[in-house]
This record gives structure tokens, C-alpha cells and sequence, in this order.
């Protein structure tokens, strides 16, 4: 199988000459040519494996030179070396009522659903360079609205042939998430905050993607660019992965009979997260509702009800900075999936850049809606619902979480849909302590990261130990740039 551009279909690669490069060089995203199908057998077989045999099984079809011994050893990397995951199951659902379902993606080393990809990404990366007889240096460069960029650079710690620089805005993530990326060891890291928004810094990462003449000097370096951001499809290809895991541990249980419909509730901005569940559901899971979920930055729920994306709005920081998105790189994945033509693609990226908007076809938006639905709310809607779940059911969400719990709970009133729903819970409520115990009534807070243990100690509920260990941490990270100087920043860490 070969990989092709969103902006230049005639540009074929394959799966490591894709997963090195990360972005193709007009700016369009990487998507495989074709989406491997999945048979009713197929995912009975699918139940009665653990999660690393069923990564195995759900990536290779898109991997096409990479052997299934391969894979197999690094899923076994990724996800089955003890306490890499602090739960047996990798990706656990926790069951709310018999219809609703917490996809809990946070029991990873650091706490965040990004752990799910970027602990295989580094294998799959390292092994691309050397099926594409790559000898240089790959540098990493991530734009992170939060929880990618602490996952990134823990993956890719100490790697060999990689060195990884994060950028993050600067007062625009928590102050957990912060300590986690400006605390990271490792010898081939970086972190620099960046003044303005997460926007911001994925523009200007992209930029430097596309900057021709320092890619040059990169190369005569000895470094090449990549990317850990999920505009990588090898960061979007292990994503899919627990959508297919729910549904089979759904039916492992009894919950669904195979071959039952499932609604999936997504809290994301980037889409990147919403997007690998649709690969799912096109790959034969039998997933009815895509629910996407927003904070007050709408942009996507917008978008969804009415065809025009228009990111000439207000920027909110919000309780839930991971979803502090106006320009949601992956939804130009879909619509190439929905037109299939480069062409139309690169027009609509052209007009974003452009005005800041563009829209499209009756027809295209028909084609989203038969599978999306969408809803937003508000940092005091997400707290009530924080408090309302744990006072009601004793269960613990962090703020991303409750947006989509949230956005659930709405889908089901206004539609009757009691379809069975998983929602997708994207953190830990520890990488969020502030804003919980807020949600829980506590407005007297520990400073620094001995909140963690004020969360711990009000609920009951053990802090997840790569949290826990963060006080007393030295930071090692302090720098701050403009958005247009992020490209000296990279010359700096390239010597």
C-alpha cells in the first residue's frame, strides 16, 4: 500500500518514506490509498487478544515492508512492558451504566491519550529510517496544545538517531502539563514556550516544514525534519487501534452483541483523535455516530452543522487547553476521504490561509452528517458536569473528559439516541488539579505540584506515579520565542 498527499495525489510513498518525512512538502497530509477491511470473524478473533496482538493486527495492512515480527516486537515495547501502563488492559473501559462507557486512554507513562500513539511512534520511526536508507539525524518538531508534547518527548527520549524539540504557548496549558515538558530528561530534548496560542506554534511549525532553503541547511547538518504531531500519520495509524479494542472488549463483555451499532463521544480540536475513530468505523467497526466534542473554541461544531469552517473568532483559554484549537489540521484528511480530489483539498487549505474560511458542498456536508454529530460547552457547563459524575458515581474526570460527557449528555437529549456510547476520556483529572477541585468545591489550593496530592487526598483516588513524582523536579526548560523566531530556535538545538 502506498501513501498519498491531500494537496498532490500524484505523489505516491511508502509507509516509512511517510512516516519519516511527516508532512509532504506542498503542505498536504500523508493518508493511505486505500483503508484495509476488518470481517465480523475478523474482530471475534480480535477479542480474545491482548492489546498489543491487536495493535499487530489492526497496523499491519497499512504497513506495507514492515514484517509482523516487526510490529510485534514493538507493540510489545509499547504496550506490555510492565508499568509502562499502570492497568493490565492498556486501554481500559470503565463501565458508567450499561450504556455509557468511559475509554480510559490516560494509564500511560504520561498520562494523556497521546501516550497510546507516541509510545510506538519512536519504533515505527526509527525503523522508516532505516527501511528508506535514511542517515541522518531525524529531528522531531511538535506543536503541543498540552498533552503531545510531554508524551512526544518521553517517547523519543534518548532514541537513538533523533533529537525532538517541543513548542508549547506560552500561559496557554496547565501548569501540570508545563511541569511534565520543562522538567523532561534526556539528552537529545528541548522545550520552548512560544508567545501567543497553540495556533500559533503549529503555524509556525508548519511553516518551518515548508521552509525549503532551511531544510537545505538542515540536511548539509546531517538532520532531517519529522514530526510527532498527528499530522504524522504514524501518529494518527496507532489511534485506531483502541477504537477497535473498545468495541471488541464491549462484546467481550456482553454489552454489545457483534455486530451492534456504538456511538462514540471525542473530545478533540485538533481532530486528529475524532479522525482515527472514522478510519475505524470505515474499516469495518461498526460505529453508527462519530459525536464530536468542543469547548467554547466551536470551530469544528460550527463546521459540522454548517459546512463553512471559519476561524475568524475569538480565541478562548479554557479549563480544558488541550482543545484551544481554531485551525484543526486533520479535518483535511476527511475531506479528502468525502471528495477524493487533491485539487479540492488544496482550494479549501488555500482559502483557510487566505481568509481564514472556507466552505463546502451540500453534498460533502450531507456526507460528513451521516456520521458526525457535534455539540459544545462551556468551562461552567464542564465543571458542573465534573462535579455532578463524581458526586453522583464516585467517578473522576479531568476537564476534557467532561466536555464530551457533556456534549453526550446533550446528543441523547435532543435526539433520543440511547444507543450504547463510549466516551473517549482523553486525561487524566491529575494533569488537571486545579480545575477539579474547583468542579469539587475546594477554592483553597496547594501551589505547584503538591495540588496533585490536595486532589488525591479530596477524592480518594491514588494520583497516577508520573504525576506524583513531579515535585521537587528541577526545570530544565525555561526559554520563550516569538512565533517567528521558532526557526532560529531549531538552528540552536542543530548544531
Amino acid at each position: 500500500m502506498h501513501y498519498i498527499s491531500t494537496r498532490d495525489a500524484s505523489l505516491r510513498y511508502t509507509a516509512a518514506e511517510a512516516i519519516v518525512q511527516g508532512l509532504s512538502r506542498e503542505g498536504g497530509l500523508f493518508l493511505p490509498e486505500r483503508i484495509p477491511q476488518l470481517s465480523m470473524d475478523e474482530l471475534r478473533a480480535l477479542a480474545g487478544m491482548t492489546y498489543e496482538q491487536r495493535a499487530v493486527r489492526v497496523m499491519k495492512p497499512y504497513l506495507d515492508g514492515f514484517t509482523e515480527e516487526e510490529l510485534a516486537g514493538f507493540a510489545a515495547r509499547a504496550y506490555a512492558v510492565p508499568g509502562k501502563f499502570d492497568h493490565p488492559g492498556v486501554a481500559p473501559l470503565y463501565e458508567y451504566h450499561k450504556k455509557t462507557h468511559f475509554l480510559e486512554l490516560w494509564h500511560g507513562p504520561t498520562c494523556a491519550f497521546k501516550d497510546m500513539a507516541l509510545q510506538m511512534l519512536p519504533y515505527l520511526l526509527t525503523a522508516s529510517l532505516k527501511k528508506t536508507g535514511e542517515e541522518k539525524t531525524a529531528c522531531i518538531l511538535v506543536a503541543t496544545s498540552g498533552d503531545t508534547g510531554k508524551a512526544a518527548l518521553e517517547g523519543f527520549r534518548d532514541v537513538e538517531r533523533t533529537k525532538i524539540l517541543v513548542f508549547y504557548p506560552n500561559g496557554g496549558v496547565s501548569e501540570i502539563q508545563q511541569l511534565q515538558m520543562v522538567t523532561q530528561a534526556g539528552g537529545n530534548v528541548g522545550v520552548c514556550a512560544v508567545e501567543g496560542n497553540f495556533d500559533d506554534a503549529q503555524t509556525g511549525v508548519k511553516a518551518i516544514f515548508s521552509d525549503e532553503a532551511l531544510r537545505e541547511e538542515l540536511a548539509a547538518r546531517g538532520y532531517l525534519l519529522s514530526s510527532a504531531n498527528s499530522i504524522n500519520w504514524g501518529r494518527v495509524l496507532p489511534q485506531i487501534v483502541y477504537y477497535v479494542s473498545a468495541y471488541v472488549d464491549l462484546v467481550k463483555a456482553g454489552r454489545l452483541q457483534l455486530g451492534d451499532p456504538l456511538n462514540v463521544c471525542v473530545p478533540t480540536g485538533n481532530f486528529g483523535n475524532i479522525l482515527a475513530g472514522y478510519y475505524a468505523k470505515r474499516m469495518g467497526v461498526p460505529i453508527d455516530k462519530l459525536i464530536c466534542a468542543s469547548n467554547a473554541n466551536n470551530v469544528l461544531t460550527d463546521f459540522l452543522r454548517t459546512g463553512v469552517y471559519d476561524r475568524n473568532r475569538p480565541f478562548h483559554t479554557t479549563i480544558s487547553p488541550s482543545m484551544d484549537i481554531l485551525i484543526s489540521s486533520n479535518l483535511e484528511r476527511l475531506l479528502y476521504l468525502l471528495c477524493g480530489s487533491d485539487r479540492e483539498v488544496a482550494g479549501y487549505m488555500e482559502s483557510l490561509r487566505e481568509t481564514g474560511r472556507y466552505q463546502v458542498p451540500e453534498a460533502m456536508l450531507a456526507a460528513i452528517q451521516e456520521t458526525f454529530r457535534c455539540g459544545c460547552c462551556d468551562d461552567g457547563r464542564t465543571m458542573n458536569t465534573i462535579g455532578k459524575f463524581y458526586e453522583a458515581g464516585n467517578y473522576l474526570m479531568d476537564t476534557h473528559t467532561a466536555v464530551a460527557a457533556t456534549v453526550l449528555m446533550d446528543y441523547r437529549a435532543a435526539s433520543g439516541d440511547d444507543t450504547p456510547a463510549v466516551v473517549v476520556s482523553t486525561a487524566s483529572p491529575f494533569k488537571f488539579c486545579s480545575s477539579v477541585l474547583t468542579a469539587l468545591g475546594e477554592e483553597e489550593q496547594d501551589a505547584g505540584a503538591a495540588i496533585i496530592g490536595q486532589l488525591a487526598r479530596r477524592t480518594a483516588v491514588p494520583a497516577p506515579a508520573p504525576l506524583a513524582g513531579l515535585q521537587g523536579r528541577e526545570i530544565r526548560f525555561r526559554d520563550v520565542c516569538r512565533k517567528e523566531a521558532m526557526s532560529a530556535r531549531v538552528k540552536e538545538l542543530l548544531p
